[in-house]
């Protein structure tokens, strides 16, 4: 059981790096086409291109559980709540809280939710692939916390 936990736990933090990893080197990268439509103001449907990229990770996180359901993987239970706990997180942080996809979170206003605000914003602040910064999501640099 606690070596569920910790592996649920480091899947999680695992998971930010590689949503950095993946946002800077593949989705600024080869995959720009699906992403770019998210770094537009204007969009033509509440969907983007951009979503797609949830479906990598579910299939990931859905073969975990296979793995585990089928007795191959005996944690890959916990790994797979990881990438799921991580993408429930991510959707809250960035779909919902700073984009506002849903209109939730509107009033949070504490030094981390500004942090992160701040540093979405100068990830957007460049609207090419190229010379773009803060691309995590949770984990945020020291400098966005200042005033």
């Amino acid at each position: 059981m606690i070596l569920n936990i910790v592996v649920f736990i480091l899947t999680f933090c695992i998971m930010e790096f590689m949503a950095w990893f993946s946002h800077k080197y593949i989705m600024h990268g080869f995959l720009w086409k699906l992403h770019a439509d998210h770094h537009k103001k204007d969009h033509d449907s509440w969907f983007e291109r951009n979503d797609s990229f949830f479906i990598f990770y579910a299939i990931v996180s859905i073969c975990f559980f296979l793995l585990w359901r089928y007795d191959y993987l005996s944690i890959g239970l916990a790994i797979g709540l990881g990438i799921f706990a991580y993408g429930i997180a991510y959707f809250t942080v960035h779909d919902i809280f700073i984009h506002q996809r849903f209109k939730l979170f509107r009033n949070a206003d504490n030094r981390y939710a500004r942090a992160v605000r701040r540093a979405h914003k100068m990830h957007h602040k460049h609207i090419g692939k190229e010379d773009g910064e803060c691309f995590g999501m949770l984990v945020v640099p020291r400098k966005y916390f200042k005033k």
